[in-house]
């Protein structure tokens, strides 16, 4: 599926969405907050991104991937713990309870349809890390997100969420002075660039 039809499908569920459940509550975080998830509901992200991440034994953050616009996130779709969900965004949120799930077909198919993506998004994440090269797999991990929450813009795709260079390393396995200096080379070739407000552009 190309970035444009996916764009569109997101666009046609998120305003079913919002028809459907006209007056439901939309819940807003600011970037940077973490988003309190309950066991037997799911959010549906409505604008902006939410980051899922884990914590291992010792400590170190493991990012599990990023949940788009019309994307279901939520502790029943996990079996995970720690389990945690940051906005990378300024980010609007809808709720459901999986009771509600479970008695609407068509609530039901179109979290379906998100819930494929989310795995292909698992899947293309597990194939990042095993690249040898640091290079390769930001390279690979930059594309990933250019399909998933890129913007076209005339300079290039960008990725208008916040990524410091730890949030890179912790999703690749690698060090931040690594990806400090993996995103340098990066840039030298004119792969990619930093806006004024230092998102990353793909070229």
């Amino acid at each position: 599926m190309t970035y444009s039809s996916r764009t569109d499908t997101q666009t046609d569920w998120r305003e079913f969405l919002e028809n459907v459940y006209r007056g439901r509550n939309l819940y807003p975080f600011a970037s940077g907050h973490e988003i309190s998830m309950y066991p037997h509901e799911v959010w549906i992200v409505c604008r902006g991104v939410v980051q899922l991440n884990t914590i291992h034994s010792s400590g170190t953050e493991v990012i599990l991937g990023v949940v788009g616009t019309s994307m279901p996130f939520g502790l029943p779709l996990t079996t995970l713990n720690p389990y945690q969900a940051i906005a990378l965004s300024d980010v609007d949120l809808m709720r459901f309870s999986m009771a509600e799930v479970e008695h609407s077909p068509i609530l039901s198919q179109g979290i379906f349809r998100h819930l494929i993506r989310r795995l292909q998004q698992t899947e293309a994440m597990l194939s990042v890390i095993n690249h040898r090269r640091v290079e390769d797999r930001l390279k690979q991990l930059l594309l990933m997100l250019k399909n998933e929450v890129g913007q076209d813009t005339p300079h290039g795709v960008c990725l208008n969420i916040r990524l410091t260079h730890q949030h890179l390393a912790n999703a690749i396995s690698s060090t931040r002075v690594t990806v400090t200096r993996a995103l340098g080379e990066l840039q030298a070739e004119g792969w990619l660039s930093f806006d004024k407000n230092r998102y990353i552009l793909i070229h």
